[in-house]
């Protein structure tokens, strides 16, 4: 790994406060799960640069480190079972309480289709996010130890740029 993509996934510093009242985005996404398990890692790694925050922790009143997002867009991932949507409900909500926004509800198929359950919690959540994405099961990700490696589909990639136009990135994965 070469200097500048190291520089790339270090977690932001102190961002300058003028920039960031302004409306000022840093490039680098910051990609949190609201569970373990929910494709944190595997986003992080087809949306470089970002930075993979891992999962929200499972206390009652978990906290949010509003200022490691300040001046990014981030992006809470969760899987598309009624249980994730629960728990993408708490991250949003220790977010959204601290001032802070989400520019993207990742969605991650496991392969089985969304119950009804999770579907509506999904939508009561398109009012707190500024939108939430369904990203597709890819099979090959079950075998192979580096989710970088791994070819996307044409509905994964879709689903990829649709994250990086949410999030103000321009997009080179089309």
């Amino acid at each position: 790994m070469n200097a500048s993509s190291q520089t790339d996934r270090r977690p932001l510093g102190d961002a300058a406060p003028d920039r960031v009242a302004a409306g000022w985005q840093r490039r680098e996404l910051v990609i949190w799960g609201a569970h373990g398990g929910a494709g944190t890692t595997t986003l992080a790694s087809w949306l470089q640069p970002a930075w993979d925050m891992g999962a929200m922790s499972p206390e009652p009143d978990p906290p949010y480190p509003a200022t490691i997002a300040r001046g990014r867009a981030l992006v809470v991932v969760c899987r598309n079972t009624a249980w994730s949507a629960c728990q993408a409900t708490k991250a949003v909500t220790a977010v959204t309480t601290q001032g802070g926004s989400v520019a993207v509800l990742a969605v991650v198929s496991d392969g089985w289709p969304e119950s009804a359950a999770a579907r509506h919690r999904f939508r009561l959540l398109e009012a707190q996010v500024g939108t939430v994405i369904r990203v597709p099961f890819v099979f090959a990700l079950r075998m192979t130890d580096d989710p970088a490696e791994v070819p996307l589909t044409r509905w994964a990639r879709r689903a990829m740029a649709q994250i990086q136009a949410a999030a103000g990135r321009k997009n080179s994965l089309l």
